[in-house]
């Protein structure tokens, strides 16, 4: 699938990521355009998986118990800024803050499907050419896409990282709610249905599962 050019693309506008239901905001950015223009390079996505975290009562949260610290305060400022941290020393994971100051709520994005710039992909990925790995799982989102631990805390109305609007949608019947993925270490939370996918799509990670909803 590709999507028009970008000139017929709305960016999402400050008061979509502040609204209050976390669960409601990862729903809907399924199927919005994450797109980076880093050095030069112009790259996008769009985007077919989605986990929330919803603050301090979420034991899979970083903010569970209103945790505070040099990594994770930008969760705690108002929603539209870019939450990205290093897992494992290994991967860069990007998240939106959402919801309003103090309120540290936040939306791991899992997977995209690649569509501008996949040539500027590929490169940093060392791919020779695109396959169903490029853009599939929270790692490979950031890896394609240029993101790093440089660009945390920033707004994602600016020109460097941002969401669009194209007005597709995928059909409400291919888009299932499931647990998240590793975070068995929350307990009870592990089995909330705070994971919304595509179901069958191609970059999508993890093992297929039907809806919990």
């Amino acid at each position: 699938m590709k999507g028009p050019t970008h000139t017929n693309f709305t960016k999402l506008p400050e008061g979509f990521y502040q609204r209050s239901d976390v669960i409601r905001i990862a729903k809907d950015l399924i199927g919005k355009v994450l797109v980076t223009h880093l050095d030069g390079k112009l790259t996008s996505g769009r985007i077919v998986e989605t986990e929330a975290y919803a603050g301090v009562k979420d034991k899979a949260s970083h903010a569970y118990g209103g945790r505070r610290t040099t990594r994770t305060e930008v969760m705690y400022a108002e929603g539209g800024r870019a939450y990205v941290y290093l897992c494992y020393g290994i991967h860069f994971m990007f998240n939106v803050v959402t919801h309003g100051k103090d309120s540290p709520h936040a939306i791991l994005i899992r997977g995209v499907e690649p569509l501008d710039g996949i040539p500027f992909m590929l490169a940093r990925t060392g791919k020779i050419k695109g396959d169903k790995t490029l853009g599939r799982g929270p790692g490979n989102v950031c890896k394609a896409l240029g993101i790093n631990t440089e660009y945390t805390g920033y707004p994602l109305l600016g020109d460097q990282i941002y969401i669009l609007d194209d007005g597709y949608r995928f059909p409400s019947k291919d888009v299932v709610a499931t647990p998240r993925i590793g975070v068995d270490y929350a307990g009870e939370d592990a089995l909330l249905p705070y994971r919304f996918a595509v179901e069958g799509h191609a970059h999508v990670s993890g093992k297929k599962s039907r809806s919990l909803s």
